[in-house]
């Protein structure tokens, strides 16, 4: 079946092309670790079939799994055929040629967009085996370089095998295309301040998260850490908690990085009683309970993570994993529409702040909605 391409706008593919490649922040000469990203791509679209297989329909999470898997190959295809110098958009087009599929890539129609299987044609390759045959065509773009033809068909044949699992598992190409540009985007590129997402701008001024504060938080000789705002003791006298001290007695200071810098923290509203009562569905899933424990089960998860890197000392970034899981912890929540970059940001600032606190014995958190920043300041 031939492929499909209205010729009265712009194309989906070359539209992705150029998106995706803003937020390429790896070396533009450098080929392998293109060539090793996709491979593990590749490797990570088989590994979410295996543990399909080991746990069936258990594996919730395989149906999202899949498509971040095949945003990211498509990603790395488009970053490599770049170093190239090939259009993604040929080498889409020369692979979906004579293909059980038909292929609608029109920026205009996004939401309909979508490898389709080909009605007339009745035996299919079963989705396990493209993944093995998608495995040795990706294993060829490490051959050895024998001129631009050559590399072009391995491109083409890679690129084919990618349309046929594709076609194989159903999942619209518009869907892996829209997911991977928003992932991307929310992790690599700086946005507008602007724009980004303030929960509190349509609910009265006592509703709202204050727009800058000074906290204090002081160590006493017992041990427990205590929290002052405006001369009022909020919250409860924490220790860490732990056999071994690691410091989590100051962990309040996240909340008040998620507060400042994302906008967003149950925990901190219901601290100091400022909940958006006048809105009761907001009250009850967003400032709840449920929202809270949310909170500070992140929280938890985020800082066993930074124990093991000195809590980010000497970083300039965290991990995508780390934030991709972030992002999966908080879907339901308001905060899920805050890029993941924002995150980065809030965390970073917020473990800058923790050490302090924790070095000192305690200090004065400062937090600044406006600016969307967190800082510290010693005791006079």
């Amino acid at each position: 079946m031939s492929i499909v391409i209205p010729s009265q706008t712009e194309l989906l593919i070359t539209e992705y092309e150029s998106s995706s490649a803003l937020t390429d922040r790896l070396s533009g000469d450098e080929l392998t670790p293109i060539r090793l990203g996709l491979f593990g791509e590749v490797g990570g679209l088989m590994a979410t079939s295996k543990k399909f297989h080991r746990e069936g329909e258990a594996y919730t999470a395989h149906k999202g799994a899949v498509i971040e898997e095949f945003g990211d190959t498509l990603w790395y295809l488009s970053a490599l055929c770049r170093r190239l110098r090939y259009s993604l958009e040929d080498i889409v087009v020369e692979a979906a040629q004579g293909e059980d599929v038909s292929s609608v890539f029109v920026a205009d129609t996004l939401s309909k967009a979508h490898i389709s299987p080909d009605r007339t044609h009745s035996k299919q390759k079963a989705f396990d085996e493209l993944l093995v045959c998608l495995g040795q065509d990706v294993a060829e773009l490490f051959s050895p370089d024998n001129g631009a033809d050559l590399q072009k068909k391995r491109l083409v044949a890679f690129t084919r095998t990618y349309l046929r699992a594709l076609h194989a598992c159903k999942i619209p190409l518009a869907e892996i295309t829209a997911k991977n540009l928003e992932k991307v985007r929310g992790r690599f590129l700086e946005h507008d301040v602007s724009k980004l997402p303030d929960f509190d701008s349509e609910f009265p001024e006592e509703e709202q998260l204050p727009q800058c504060f000074r906290i204090e938080i002081k160590q006493r000789r017992s041990g427990k850490s205590y929290m002052r705002w405006n001369g009022v003791f909020i919250g409860d006298p924490l220790t860490d908690n732990i056999d071994e001290s690691d410091g989590y007695r100051f962990h309040d200071v996240f909340h008040l990085a998620h507060a400042a810098i994302l906008h967003w923290s149950p925990t901190f509203r219901s601290l100091i009683r400022q909940k958006r009562k006048s809105e009761s569905s907001v009250d009850e899933n967003q400032d709840g309970g449920r929202a809270i424990v949310v909170e500070e089960g992140l929280t938890a998860y985020i800082f066993s993570q930074a124990k093991e890197l000195n809590f980010f000392e000497g970083q300039e970034s965290v991990s995508f994993d780390l934030l991709k899981t972030i992002g999966n912890f908080v879907q339901g929540y308001e905060v899920e529409r805050c890029p993941l970059n924002l995150w980065e940001k809030a965390i970073l600032q917020g473990y800058a702040v923790f050490r302090s606190l924790h070095g000192n014995g305690g200090g004065i958190v400062i937090g600044n909605r406006k600016k969307r920043t967190i800082s510290y300041e010693k005791e006079g």
